[in-house]
């Protein structure tokens, strides 16, 4: 099976807010690159929202979409964070994180009140939101000694590849990016030119 070579996810953050008998769900919608975003995001949300009872949150990461947690902080297992990530799976999304900050209002809401509350919030954050579709692409280096720049030349301009740096000397050293649909069809032509040395470097 081909991994898909397209994902969706949110260009800026976007809020969104639920209540229910009292109680308030503020929604907050970010996208992010790494985990080590998320506690820094949360952190923020707790000291701008320090009277809210609970900061209860969900996130996904990566292309493959199998990078993900929920956090309940202190909400009935399940009743919130996972509620939460339910959304960004039926949604799609991913590179995001979403956080609820719920206002106890003085009336129990049980477990399907709050699966509810924390779900429909979430949409209303990511309904307020923009979603793009991008594209998976791969980052390579690509090594050569300068007389060989205009057949290398001539495979960037073919397929339109992304120069994203460049250093031309005797030995000259480009780094492009492109679709990984494209990976085999580019780095099967750059393999044709003589005395060239072709690194991955990343996914992106």
């Amino acid at each position: 099976m081909l991994l898909e070579d397209t994902y969706k996810t949110i260009t800026t953050t976007a809020e969104g807010l639920f209540k229910d008998r009292g109680s308030k769900f503020f929604a907050y919608a970010y996208p992010i690159e790494q985990e080590s975003e998320v506690k820094e995001l949360v952190e923020i949300l707790k000291k701008e929202h320090f009277k809210a009872v609970h900061h209860c949150y969900a996130f996904r990461l990566g292309q493959d979409k199998t990078n993900f947690r929920v956090n309940d902080d202190g909400e009935p297992a399940g009743s919130a964070g996972k509620p939460i990530l339910n959304v960004l799976l039926s949604k799609d999304i991913t590179n995001i994180l979403v956080v609820v900050v719920r206002y106890f209002g003085g009336t129990l809401l049980g477990v399907p009140g709050l699966i509810n509350a924390y779900k429909t919030a979430t949409l209303e954050a990511l309904a307020n939101a923009e979603v793009i579709e991008k594209t998976v692409n791969e980052i390579y280096d690509v090594s050569f000694e300068f007389i060989q720049m205009n057949d290398v030349m001539k495979v960037v301009k073919e397929f339109g590849l992304k120069i994203k740096n460049q250093q031309f000397d005797n030995q000259c050293t480009i780094t492009l990016e492109f679709r990984k649909n494209m990976t085999n069809q580019v780095i099967g032509k750059l393999e044709k030119i003589d005395n060239i040395t072709i690194d991955f470097v990343a996914t992106v």
